[in-house]
C-alpha cells in the first residue's frame, strides 16, 4: 500500500499529465489566432514539463 505522500505525488503526477496533453492537443489549437494567448499556452507547457520533472524525481526517491 502507498503512503499518503507518495499517493498525492503520483496523483499530482496524473494531472499534470493530463493537463499537459490539453494543453498541446486543444488550448495551443485553439489559440492560434491570438498571438498573447498562443504565448501563454506555450509558457504553461514549459511548465507543466518542468513539474512533470520534478514529480517523477521526487517519485523516484520514495519507491
Amino acid at each position: 500500500m502507498l503512503n499518503n505522500n507518495l499517493y498525492n505525488l503520483i496523483a499530482q503526477l496524473t494531472e499534470e499529465n493530463r493537463s499537459l496533453w490539453r494543453i498541446r492537443d486543444q488550448y495551443q489549437k485553439d489559440a492560434e489566432e491570438c498571438p498573447e494567448c498562443k504565448t501563454f499556452w506555450l509558457d504553461m507547457e514549459r511548465d507543466k514539463e518542468d513539474h512533470i520533472k520534478k514529480l517523477t524525481e521526487l517519485i523516484k526517491k520514495h519507491i
